[in-house]
């Protein structure tokens, strides 16, 4: 059973409807039911098409947050063999919002970035909610300087509301790490691809997204900060978080537009939750052909083509 978000109540209706008729089936009911139960489902999944060809920013927001969204330990463990995870900054500590690795990705070794929001309240905690400290973007260079030691493409994916914004970590020199791993993903000299498949937050995300390739999955968003920072900001209302999502281009469709980013991949209909192995997949085959585009560049070929590509981003804006 699905958890619905409000805005698709009438698909969780017409679905109640199935559960009951289906539960009287089942009991033994002498009326045929099942001609009635597979125009219920026709008439969802009709409804669910028509609600996700036209969500705004805001529901594509709530889309990307949804809790039983594919996070990034189903793709590692959908797409990479024999992932070995690498722990720690060698300086302080080890951050288990940022997984970090080694491993094969379709016979090709990989280098593997992935922030963790976790699935359940243990594991939440755990992962941190997917934000980052200083410690994980250290990791995160460590891995990079070792992909590129041994020219290995690197792998990221991106699911974070933000780097975390503690005490602890801003003395620890937040603000400098996210800085030194951004810059690290600009200089790599080895192919490297990000996928943003939940929210892409601020300079949490952009630390692992500076890559040669950035897709999106189609109902991801990508932004410098999340709706509801910005309306406090600019309203000093954070109830005013829709007006801000939709003024702030924040949907693939947008970035995509701006040549922010390179490629949008097809969601199932009703989003990577109603079919997790389907967008897993399809994420799997568009890394495969990004990485298959840049196979024979050289490294000084791979860092031109992404300076021009970071340096072109809004220079084509009216």
């Amino acid at each position: 059973m699905h958890s619905y978000l409000e805005f698709e109540k009438p698909v969780a209706d017409i679905e109640g409807k199935i559960q009951e008729l289906r539960a009287l089936a089942a009991e033994g009911e002498t009326v045929n039911l099942q001609d009635e139960i597979g125009r219920l489902n026709e008439k969802s999944q009709q409804t669910l098409s028509d609600i996700y060809s036209k969500l705004t920013p805001w529901q594509k927001t709530l889309v990307a947050r949804h809790p039983d969204r594919p996070h990034a330990l189903d793709y590692i463990q959908g797409l990479i063999e024999d992932f070995t995870p690498l722990a720690g900054d060698r300086n302080f500590a080890e951050d288990h919002a940022l997984i970090a690795g080694i491993g094969r990705f379709r016979g090709q070794s990989v280098a593997i970035l992935a922030q963790e929001k976790g699935n359940d309240t243990q594991s939440r905690l755990k992962h941190n909610f997917g934000m980052a400290r200083p410690e994980g973007y250290r990791k995160a260079v460590r891995i990079m300087d070792m992909a590129e030691r041994f020219s290995i493409p690197v792998v990221s994916f991106v699911d974070t509301a933000g780097a975390y914004p503690g005490v602890g970590a801003e003395e620890r020199g937040q603000a400098e790490a996210i800085a030194r791993s951004t810059d690290k993903g600009l200089g790599l000299g080895v192919p490297s691809i990000s996928l943003v498949i939940g929210e892409g937050g601020s300079g949490g995300a952009i630390a692992i997204a500076t890559a040669s390739r950035v897709l999106m999955l189609e109902h991801a968003i990508y932004s410098v900060i999340s709706p509801e920072g910005a309306a406090s900001i600019l309203w000093r209302d954070s109830a005013r978080a829709q007006d801000a999502a939709t003024n702030m281009k924040i949907t693939a469709e947008d970035l995509l537009s701006m040549n922010v980013i390179d490629g949008i991949i097809k969601e199932p209909v009703g989003g990577g939750h109603r079919g997790k192995e389907v967008v897993i997949d399809r994420a799997g085959n568009a890394i495969e052909s990004a990485l298959n585009e840049m196979a024979d560049m050289t490294p000084a070929e791979i860092r031109k083509q992404r300076r021009d590509k970071f340096m072109a981003i809004g220079r084509t804006l009216s």
